[in-house]
């Protein structure tokens, strides 16, 4: 089976579109930060490097210092696919994000977002 495209695409290319997101709904950029800091172990300095760097998702993910062990209780819907039956553990991943953001720009608590 073929890679999929987002694999390579650069996670700075993306990312704005997580923050403009969250902005139309009223929530902030440090709020979309948080949330993938606290998904990937990343601190704001190691996103920062890695939205410079403009490296791509596999990289972004391979070189993430932990995923959050609180990660396996995202569940839901993204893009028409259940997250916990995606089989691909990077696309998995991506999902996961994709599915956090889409909390907070529906409004969900922060600490809901954050599984805590």
């Amino acid at each position: 089976m073929p890679e999929h495209r987002i694999f390579k695409m650069a996670f700075a290319k993306v990312y704005p579109m997580y923050v403009q997101k969250a902005e139309r709904k009223n929530r902030t950029r440090e709020e979309v930060d948080q949330i993938i800091c606290w998904l990937t172990g990343y601190d704001q300095a190691g996103l920062e490097q890695q939205i410079e760097q403009q490296n791509d998702f596999a990289t972004f993910f391979a070189q993430a210092p932990q995923l959050h062990p609180n990660c396996s209780q995202i569940k839901g819907v993204v893009c028409g696919v259940r997250i916990e039956d995606i089989d691909d553990p990077l696309m998995q991943k991506i999902r996961y994000l994709d599915k956090l953001i889409d909390e907070l720009a529906k409004g969900k608590a922060m600490d809901k977002i954050l599984r805590q």
